[in-house]
């Protein structure tokens, strides 16, 4: 295993620090102040725009498309440390470069599944940066951490699809810009196959039954940058059944696809956000004191900047392993790898915005640090793409299959 980066890795890597130092880290506070002037707080802030338009023009775009055709043309080992380097502003720059999701994932799927007219009417302008997107999948009546469970109907009437069903943390959904639902729903609910019972389906937001209903808060966060997360009802809304993504009862196998490169990105930039709340750590640890002293001077201080670093340093060689076997051996490949850097890299990183909290007090629970914001979005993620839980129980099981 070679994880030394290639020369082009190199490159981006050069520019997007560049772009970050130059950019995006002055751009946090800007967007924050415009945010507070806009007519609606889900509106897009000028500077995000700036910083997309200013990405595009340095070729920092649509780095996580691995199809030369659509996107940069990276393997999973070149786009893992640039993910890394995005993630130390989550908020803006996945954003900026066009690789947030969850426009990300629904790329990937229209990429891999979608048939030409359904390329060219959304992949397009969502390659462009022009519209927004959501992928519509969990639902508030059921464990969605088991996705046979959905309850969603998609059912076809003559040559529409017929979708009624309540979801919720749609996230991206409350932005205006987002155009497209990608919707999993049961076409064959008493199938005998519990994976082929679920399909997937375009649904545009403005179609008739289709309605966004409120904001889901997350620990109390709107979370604008993403386009925030959203209840949204189906209720009798009818596509085209040319709207189908790759066949009927192909839904589960398609959610499967999609998430496999998602949760690489997602640890990713979470070591990045790590990385973040360490810089923030010493800086704050020698220009404060307390009792006399320098906190730097501390030795609880020095456990914790010491420990992070090392956990740092573990998670990161486990994620690249990680995307090397991907790009190897493929995500089947590196079942076990995903698992372990999905239940692994998200609670070591809460630890580490929690000791970078505790080191600046009350300004750590402020909006004046980005520690708080960074801690709701590392813990969400001990949720979200699957609980570590359901990531547990299945690692456990391929564990002990070698020995029963």
């Amino acid at each position: 295993m070679d994880f030394a980066f290639d020369a082009r890795t190199e490159e981006l890597r050069a520019k997007l620090l560049t772009f970050m130092d130059e950019y995006v880290y002055p751009a946090e506070a800007v967007a924050e102040e415009q945010r507070d002037l806009l007519a609606s707080p889900w509106d897009t802030p000028a500077v995000v725009e700036e910083l997309k338009a200013e990405a595009r023009r340095q070729g920092l775009w649509n780095l996580f498309l691995p199809d030369s055709e659509y996107g940069a043309g990276l393997t999973n080992l070149q786009y893992a440390p640039l993910a890394e380097i995005m993630g130390r502003s989550p908020h803006l720059a996945p954003t900026a470069t066009n690789c947030a999701a969850p426009d990300t994932g629904n790329m990937e799927v229209l990429t891999q599944f979608g048939d030409e007219q359904q390329r060219k009417q959304w992949l397009e302008p969502l390659l462009a940066g022009e519209i927004r997107s959501a992928f519509a999948m969990t639902e508030p009546e059921v464990a969605s951490s088991d996705a046979t469970n959905i309850t969603t109907h998609i059912e076809r009437s003559g040559d529409e699809y017929v979708i009624t069903g309540r979801k919720w943390y749609i996230s991206g959904a409350m932005n205006p810009d987002c155009k497209i639902f990608i919707v999993m729903g049961k076409t064959d609910p008493d199938g005998d196959d519990i994976r082929r019972q679920q399909s997937m389906v375009l649904v545009p937001r403005d179609t008739p039954g289709v309605t966004v209903k409120r904001a889901m808060r997350v620990f109390g966060y709107e979370d604008h940058s993403h386009g925030g997360h959203a209840e949204v009802i189906f209720d009798g809304a009818r596509v085209p059944a040319s709207n189908l993504i790759g066949e009927e009862g192909g839904g589960f196998a398609i959610a499967q696809a999609r998430l496999g490169p998602g949760r690489i990105h997602h640890c990713m930039r979470l070591i990045g956000m790590a990385e973040r709340a360490i810089e923030l750590m010493c800086r704050r640890a020698v220009s404060r004191t307390a009792f006399g002293k320098a906190l730097a001077q501390q030795g609880v201080v020095h456990n914790w900047i010491a420990d992070a670093r090392v956990t740092v340093e573990q998670l990161r060689l486990l994620v690249l392993k990680t995307a090397w076997l991907m790009d190897t051996v493929g995500n089947k490949g590196a079942h076990t790898e995903i698992q372990s850097i999905k239940i692994a890299t998200p609670r070591a990183v809460v630890d580490i915005l929690d000791r970078a909290i505790q080191l600046h007090g009350a300004g750590g629970v402020s909006q004046d640090f980005p520690l708080a914001e960074l801690y709701a979005a590392a813990r969400t993620l001990m949720i979200a793409d699957g609980p570590d839980e359901v990531h547990q129980r299945s690692l456990a099981r391929r564990e002990l299959k070698k020995y029963v």
